[in-house]
């Protein structure tokens, strides 16, 4: 009814009563307090990205400016680090708050793996989820699926979503490895059911070509293992057969992930969200989209590094595009250090040049050395954060009990998560004390301060494959101190014997009945 209507009927003295409670309606409105929306979470999550591989870390040959623009607007880390130098024992640990170390089951899985974290636990994304938000994992997974006996052509379950994701679209374990399919919310995207997949880890199914006994048929020959089935014309670990229509494409792959991971943001746009948007780049294989190959001038790992860079890039711009970027922590970071030959043949060695991977550090992917498990690490939140950059230790573990305390969840086991949210948010730069971090084969080692100790291991100096990568391996105590000597130089176990002594016992205190 308007105004005009209103008054010749009920008169002026009822318009007037009508202006006064319009009056005092908007200026309650104003003075009213509107509840603070919790903020967004998206955590943007690479695969075998090394410290040097970020022209922000000082990198000088690959340029990476998307990655390079999160730092710039938020803070970048220079202790930032993952729990263990693999990736299903990292991931286990970013999700869960628990050192892998203490779970022996915690190894690089299988393919057909059952699922690795306990479904009756408090997970980051569980926590999360029972504090309103929608939550999703699009991309790598790698923790396992099912009981232990999964049968491809039903749901299969238990997976993401018995740990806490709303949502999920991910590759059941790495793009080495069978299954070569996606995962849709517990169901094989496009399986034809008159084609059923068939998945063994130990022999191969009768009449199915394998990498080692028909190279003819491979696109992309292998180095060491990752001879069995062939998939895309690439051999993979693991035998497989069927499910032709599901089978995925490894030049498409990015793309795909990154839709996925955008049309996730749109469909929830109007509800708080954490999205861990999992890229499979630069893990091997890499066969980057044709519109990468050659532009990094270092073969397909730098290829591969750069289309990673891209998704960043255009999973930042619709984010800004949804009006989404004010009120979303960004956090990226990578699962464990680089490695060049991870079993094929893409002259990831020999076009290397002066890119160096690792930048300053020491090690790589499997190692006990800083390469191993110290990541480019950067949190940017618009409004939030003041842009710079931090030496604080800060760790993925971390942000389960980080996050808890942020929405000030309570009565939370937090296992081994300790809370670092004013330092991810640069109110202060105290981050940890100490970590203890994990290389292959459930090897530690702890950081403590600006010193690092590693005990005696055995085993080789170099891993068999590649030409960097240590394993950190050796006969004496080793005593680094990582802030003066960086590239992990000079034992300093005879020269500090007392803090070495401490180290030592400080390292076998926390790692008691675990070793």
């Amino acid at each position: 009814m308007n105004k005009t209507h209103f008054t010749k009927h009920l008169g002026g003295a009822c318009l007037s009563l009508m202006m006064l409670a319009s009056t005092s309606c908007k200026v309650k409105n104003e003075t009213k307090k509107e509840p603070t929306k919790k903020p967004n979470i998206l955590l943007i999550y690479t695969d075998d990205l090394g410290y040097g591989d970020v022209s922000c870390y000082g990198g000088k040959v690959l340029k990476t400016p998307n990655i390079d623009n999160i730092a710039e607007e938020g803070i970048r880390f220079t202790s930032g680090y993952c729990a263990s130098a693999t990736c299903t024992p990292a991931r286990y640990s970013m999700l869960t708050g628990a050192y892998p170390w203490k779970n022996k089951k915690a190894e690089i899985l299988a393919g057909n793996a059952p699922l690795l974290i306990d479904t009756t636990w408090t997970t980051l994304p569980k926590m999360l989820q029972h504090q309103g938000y929608h939550t999703g994992v699009i991309g790598k997974w790698h923790l396992g699926l099912g009981n232990g006996s999964v049968d491809w052509n039903k749901e299969v379950e238990p997976g993401p979503r018995a740990v806490g994701f709303t949502d999920e679209y991910i590759m059941a374990a790495t793009n080495d490895r069978v299954p070569c399919v996606f995962i849709n919310n517990g169901h094989v995207d496009h399986l034809d059911p008159n084609d059923p997949i068939q998945v063994d880890y130990q022999k191969n199914f009768e009449g199915q070509p394998t990498g080692k006994n028909n190279p003819e048929m491979l696109k992309l020959r292998t180095t060491q293992g990752h001879d069995q089935s062939i998939v895309n014309g690439i051999s993979r670990i693991g035998f497989m057969k069927g499910g032709k229509s599901a089978l995925w494409k490894d030049e498409n792959m990015a793309d795909l992930f990154l839709n996925k991971a955008k049309q996730f943001l749109t469909n929830h746009k109007e509800e708080p969200f954490f999205l861990y948007y999992a890229l499979h780049e630069p893990h091997v294989p890499r066969v980057p989209h044709p519109r990468f190959v050659g532009k990094s001038g270092l073969g397909a790992r730098g290829d591969a590094i750069l289309e990673a860079d891209w998704c960043v890039g255009e999973i930042m711009k619709h984010l800004k595009s949804l009006g989404l970027d004010e009120n979303t922590i960004v956090i990226f970071s990578s699962d464990n250090g680089p490695v060049t030959d991870d079993g094929y043949a893409d002259k990831a060695d020999e076009l290397l040049g002066d890119h160096k991977p690792l930048g300053p550090l020491r090690g790589g992917k499997y190692s006990l050395l800083d390469g191993g498990t110290r990541v480019p690490f950067m949190v940017r939140w618009t409004n939030h954060i003041k842009p710079g950059v931090s030496d604080a230790l800060v760790t993925q573990t971390d942000f389960l009990a980080s996050f808890a305390h942020l929405l000030g969840v309570k009565d939370v086991n937090l296992r081994d998560s300790k809370n670092t949210m004013d330092t991810f948010l640069g109110k202060n730069n105290k981050g940890r004390d100490e970590f203890v971090f994990e290389a292959l084969g459930h090897k530690t080692g702890l950081r403590k301060g600006d010193y690092i100790f590693i005990p005696p291991y055995e085993g080789g100096h170099y891993i068999e494959w590649g030409v960097m990568n240590e394993t950190g391996n050796g006969k004496v105590d080793r005593l680094y101190n990582i802030k003066e000597d960086i590239g992990q130089a000079k034992n300093l176990a005879e020269e500090k014997p007392e803090l070495l002594k401490e180290m030592k016992a400080r390292y076998q205190e926390l790692v008691k009945g675990y070793k």
